[in-house]
Parts: C-alpha cells; sequence; structure tokens
C-alpha cells in the first residue's frame, strides 16, 4: 500500500497490514482535529478498496481510482455535518441503511464516508450500530471525528480506531511549499510550529494572514513577559478575550521562540522564525527559565483545550508565565 498522504507512518502501516491481510473492519474511525486531512485519508482508504493495479495501491492512475480521485464513483458515498451540535441526522444514516445492501455497482466495495460524526445524537450512532451488527460483505463505513470520545462505546468496539498527528515541521513545509507557490519555507516552518504539525490549519493561516497576526502577539508576548511589571503582558493578551484558539496559536509560537533562545548561542538552527526575539530572551533569561517558561506554555496550552472561560485563561497566562520567571 502506497498511501498519498503525508506523515502518520504508524497509521499508514496499520492500514496497510489490516487491508492487505484482509482484516479490515467493515467500520472505520478517523479522529483528529480540523485540518489534520481525516477526510483525505478517507478517500486514500477508498481509493485502495477500489484500485486495480497489479502493483502497489493506490495507484491514482486506473480507472477505478480515477473515478474516486473525481467524485463521482458509483460506489463511493460521502455525507458530512455543518458541524452544529446534532447535526447529522439520522435521517442521512436511514439512506446508508437503504443503500448499502444493494451490491456494488463496479467495485468489489461499497464505501461511505461519514464526515464530522461527533455531530451525530444518539439516535443516529444506534442507527450506524444497526447496520454494523449485520453489514454486507463488501461495505465499509469511515467515520470521522474530532475525538472518539464522541462516539458510543458500541460503536466503537465494532470499529478500528485511527488516531491522526500533525507532521513533522520540515516535512510538511516542503508539503504546504509544493502546495502553495507563493509561501516561503521559513513561513511555513514557522506556521507548522504554531498550528503543531496540522497542515490544514497552517495553510489556512497562511492563506489568510492569521500567521501575521500570531507572530505579532507571540513577539509582543515575548518582549512582554520579561518587563518588571504585570500590565504590559495584561494587555498583550487581552486581544484573546473572544479568541481562544488564537491564544492557543500564540503560546505554541512563544513556545518555539524560547526554544530558539536556549539554543540561540549554540548555532542551531533557529525555527521559530523569530531570531530578534529569541537573542532579547537568551541574553535576558538564564537557562533554567527558558526551560521553565517551555515546559509552562506546554501546560497552559493543554489548560486552554479544556477551559472554556478566556477571563480566566488570561489571568491564569499572565501568572504561570510570570511565576516561571519566579516573578
Amino acid at each position: 500500500m502506497k498511501f498519498n498522504f503525508i506523515g502518520n507512518e504508524k497509521v499508514k502501516e496499520q492500514l496497510a497490514y489490516l487491508m492487505e491481510s484482509d482484516r479490515l473492519p467493515h467500520a472505520i474511525v478517523i479522529e483528529g482535529d480540523e485540518g489534520l486531512g481525516k477526510r483525505t485519508l478517507a478517500r486514500e482508504i477508498a481509493l485502495a478498496l477500489f484500485c486495480r493495479s497489479e502493483g502497489e495501491k493506490p495507484c491514482h492512475e486506473c480507472t477505478q481510482c480515477s473515478k474516486a480521485a473525481k467524485g463521482y464513483h458509483p460506489d463511493l458515498f460521502e455525507y458530512s455535518a455543518t458541524g452544529g451540535a446534532r447535526s447529522f441526522h439520522v435521517d442521512v444514516v436511514r439512506d446508508v441503511k437503504n443503500d448499502i445492501y444493494v451490491s456494488p455497482n463496479e467495485a468489489d466495495f461499497k464505501v461511505y464516508i461519514l464526515g464530522n460524526c461527533h455531530c451525530m445524537g444518539d439516535s443516529a450512532q444506534n442507527a450506524i450500530l444497526k447496520i454494523l451488527e449485520e453489514p454486507p460483505s463488501y461495505a465499509v463505513l469511515i467515520l470521522t471525528v474530532n475525538s472518539k470520545s464522541a462516539l458510543l462505546e458500541t460503536v466503537l468496539s465494532r470499529s478500528v480506531v485511527l488516531t491522526l498527528e500533525g507532521v513533522d515541521a520540515p516535512q510538511g513545509a516542503e508539503f504546504i511549499c509544493n502546495e502553495m507557490e507563493d509561501v516561503d519555507y521559513t513561513d511555513a516552518l514557522s506556521a507548522l510550529e504554531v498550528w503543531s504539525g496540522n497542515i490544514g490549519k497552517a495553510m489556512q493561516s497562511l492563506g489568510d494572514g492569521k500567521l501575521s497576526k500570531i507572530s505579532g502577539i507571540a513577539r509582543d508576548m515575548a518582549g512582554a513577559i520579561i518587563k518588571p511589571n504585570e500590565y504590559d503582558l495584561l494587555k498583550v493578551c487581552s486581544v484573546f478575550e473572544r479568541d481562544r484558539e488564537t491564544l492557543i496559536a500564540s503560546l505554541s509560537l512563544l513556545k518555539s521562540i524560547l526554544r530558539d533562545a536556549l539554543v540561540y548561542s549554540t548555532g542551531t538552527a533557529l525555527l521559530s522564525g523569530q531570531r530578534e526575539q529569541a537573542k532579547m530572551l537568551n541574553s535576558t533569561l538564564g537557562k533554567a527559565k527558558l526551560m521553565r517558561l517551555i515546559t509552562t506554555c506546554d501546560e497552559l496550552v493543554k489548560y486552554a483545550d479544556t477551559n472554556g472561560n478566556n477571563a480566566i485563561l488570561i489571568t491564569k497566562v499572565c501568572y504561570e508565565l510570570r511565576r516561571a520567571q519566579n516573578r
């Protein structure tokens, strides 16, 4: 198997093993944050199942691959919720149930890609479960979710779960530069550092100018954390009042700047793209404080992922970044 999908080598190896040993289950759950390529991988799985090549699959060249890639293969069906709670309606699942027992038109399989299944209510999930209890031999359902915790245990028990992660930054930067002609490698690298290897989010931020905003905030934070009073840092962080995602991204870039500051004098390549800030922090803070600040950024990102109160979050960010310096 040779999936046209960057990174996540263990996931691809697991898929290849299951498919080549004829152990692929009737249900696959792909979990991961928006932008990690869940739908892209789902389509690659469909191509591999349809492919008629005698060599590595999917070949992306045979008629079956071509039809699936262009979106008009008669045995490939895609559905996706709008993203709101319970927006994946049970009626869609009933449509799948009515169709799934009809034999394939051309391929050996019928593949149903169901996107944003975290938007399913219990009734829709129970309808899926009824299909999985007695599925036809040729049917494969691929469910994409932000987190498998959104699915019922009974659905998960009949599925194989694939968890996607961010890609290696240099590898991802090369991919982005090939996809976006006007993007500089350093900017692509910086974007991937900000978004923890999430290619989709990195490309979006490069396209809509959001990376520039995040870089500016992270630079301001780097300058503010060493100021003697807390006001400067609070002022910078006030922009996060209604934008938790930007806060998380800015903390991620700040962590990269701090890491660059830690290695600045060694001649190691800098990854954040913020040389002046790294130099300033290197000359101002000692190794111990830089390491504590890096750890603090990691802890704050995890905290921000689970805490929805932005006012409390901003206060905690300021407090913890200053506490890491014994202020």
